[in-house]
């Protein structure tokens, strides 16, 4: 059972990732092969189901890659059903206070932790191996938090004091909307709360992370080096179209 990831975050170690949407297993088996130290399959903002979910984590779990699940919202359900598919952790969308982290925290934890729901599918082995997977999610189910509203980051420091979370992440598109300014990452408000959150973060050790929407190397080099150590990188339809028309412009500006 793999547990790089948390490794990683609890020696505060970069950890680059990307988000899968497209639901086919060759995305992300290319993916996982590309040396990412974590994939999540968004379960947010894709069509995917919890059936093409399973076979994605089954996928880049096989590649020996650590893959998170992003679901939809802090729901229990949801959430237990994305780590029995075998995610070894989740990403949770919108957490704005310190009692929805708890709730995210208590759903991927199984009593007397947490409240996770006890059953058998691909996490356990399907039965065959569940007295080896409850202590492995005790020390390595990772929970990562989204910060994506002007709530969160009033509230930044008591959801960084709830025991159990492994890392932050900044959505950048919600956070710039919950300020009245969707996609404007450069306003100085934006900057201030995104600014606000990664300094909070990493006083109080826990691992800051953001997302870096395009596929700029120049703009990831920065995140990087303003701190931020769990990094999401990217999209995979994203690095597919900005691949295809960069190529493209170049070959025709030739002509």
């Amino acid at each position: 059972m793999n547990h790089a990831l948390k490794e990683k975050l609890r020696k505060k170690e970069l950890a680059i990732g990307s988000w899968i949407t497209i639901g086919h297993p060759t995305v992300a088996e290319l993916m996982a092969k590309s040396g990412f130290d974590w994939l999540a399959i968004d379960m947010e903002h894709s069509p995917l189901s919890v059936s093409e979910c399973q076979e994605l984590i089954r996928t880049i779990d096989l590649c020996g890659v650590p893959v998170l699940v992003r679901v939809a919202a802090n729901d229990a359900v949801l959430i237990k059903r994305a780590m029995d598919a075998g995610a070894h952790g989740v990403i949770v969308p919108m957490v704005n206070s310190a009692e929805e982290a708890k709730n995210a925290v208590a759903s991927v934890r199984y009593p007397p932790v947490g409240n996770r729901g006890v059953g058998l599918a691909r996490a356990q082995g399907y039965g065959r191996d569940f007295e080896q997977y409850v202590p492995w999610a005790k020390k390595y189910a990772v929970v990562v938090v989204q910060i994506e509203h002007i709530k969160a980051v009033d509230n930044i420091d008591g959801i960084l004091d709830v025991e159990g979370i492994d890392a932050i992440i900044i959505g950048p598109y919600d956070l710039s909307g919950s300020l009245g300014k969707p996609g404007e990452f450069k306003d100085p408000a934006v900057v201030k709360a995104m600014a606000k959150v990664q300094k909070a973060a990493a006083a109080k050790g826990v691992p800051p992370g953001v997302h870096v929407v395009s596929s700029d190397e120049k703009l990831l080099a920065e995140r990087i080096q303003q701190g931020y150590s769990f990094v999401a990188y990217g999209v995979d339809f994203l690095f597919i179209h900005e691949t295809c028309t960069k190529g493209l412009k170049a070959v025709r500006a030739k002509k």
